[in-house]
């Protein structure tokens, strides 16, 4: 007991001694545990950070919700308390209408197609917009294709749905999906969804597989239906009131330390995926992939209608299609 308080001291001194090696530390906050993929991405932004600014900017990365949970820190983000935040782009999609877009059902062919958008001029488009929101977009991570699972019973058709409580992130997009699929959505924060399943409250969720396995929800959900109705990006941000604060020479090696921890999150996801999948696969869960996508997709007709309402964003659902 001793000697473990000890290496806990030791380790949290040498923290603060490279934290304060830096004339600038950046508080990053991510949901993620220590080890996730887009958690490892920000650390090695930060290694990239302090080695090509001769120590100048250093970025600690607080895992694991140790800040607060999306909504709360996206505020907190916006106010300059935190200076960076990984999120997905769920939680924007009531602050930045054009984060709507690429939040919707079915919008993307497949992992390929969504790097192809985020990386070109739809996706510089959303990072721009985050301005509007005293933000400054730096980047986009991988956020998997996200299935249903469920404690009750396997998923496949939509009439299995009827009547089922599933968690969704804060968002209207995600709420008017699982109604427009006979379901009850239920907001609620990524940390309660566990017990909420365990003890009843909802009978299941959506996530991806590194999700679904690091949070352990595969052990009280035991049903995950691979109809992957999203591939939602996360995205990185900046407070604009830290990022104003920095000289543009500074500026700009955020921006590009940033870009080039793109493929080393790729690289990690892909790997992560795998591994994620293996793990709930020998847990015994049960992979429900015999499921016609067909009704599902016909399905969101009317949450399209509902938020592809304006000439830019149509554009931006246009542009998405046709890119190859």
């Amino acid at each position: 007991m001793k000697q473990t308080l000890i290496a806990a001291m030791l380790g949290t001194v040498a923290m603060a001694t490279a934290a304060t090696a830096c004339e600038i530390t950046l508080r990053s906050s991510d949901t993620h545990p220590d080890g996730y993929p887009t958690v490892v991405a920000v650390q090695k932004m930060g290694e990239l950070l302090k080695e090509r600014t001769g120590d100048r900017l250093c970025v600690e990365v607080f895992h694991s919700a140790q800040l607060g949970e999306e909504k709360d820190t996206i505020e907190q983000t916006q106010f300059g308390v935190i200076d960076m935040n990984r999120v997905s782009l769920g939680p924007f999609n009531n602050i930045v209408e054009e984060t709507q877009i690429p939040s919707l059902p079915f919008i993307f062919r497949s992992t390929d197609h969504m790097h192809k958008v985020m990386d070109g001029p739809v996706g510089q488009q959303i990072l721009d917009a985050m301005a509007g929101a005293d933000l400054v977009g730096l980047a986009f991570y991988d956020g998997g294709s996200r299935s249903f699972y469920n404690s009750e019973k396997p998923i496949r058709s939509i009439a299995d749905m009827a009547g089922m409580k599933f968690r969704v992130m804060q968002s209207d997009i995600f709420v008017d999906m699982v109604a427009a699929l006979g379901a009850n959505a239920t907001p609620m924060p990524y940390g309660e969804v566990y017990s909420s399943i365990q003890t009843g409250v909802i009978d299941g969720a959506e996530n991806n597989w590194p999700s679904y396995e690091s949070s352990g929800h595969f052990e009280v959900a035991k049903y995950y239906t691979l109809n992957q109705h999203l591939i939602v990006p996360e995205i990185l941000v900046m407070s604009k009131i830290a990022y104003d604060k920095l000289s543009a020479e500074d500026q700009a090696a955020v921006r590009q330390a940033a870009k080039d921890s793109v493929p080393v999150m790729r690289e990690l996801w892909t790997a992560r995926e795998a591994a994620s999948e293996a793990k709930v696969r020998a847990a015994g869960t049960e992979i429900i992939t015999d499921i016609d996508k067909t009704p599902f997709i016909e399905a969101m007709v009317p949450v399209y209608a509902k938020y592809v309402t304006t000439p830019k964003l149509q554009k931006m659902v246009e542009d998405i299609q046709a890119t190859e």
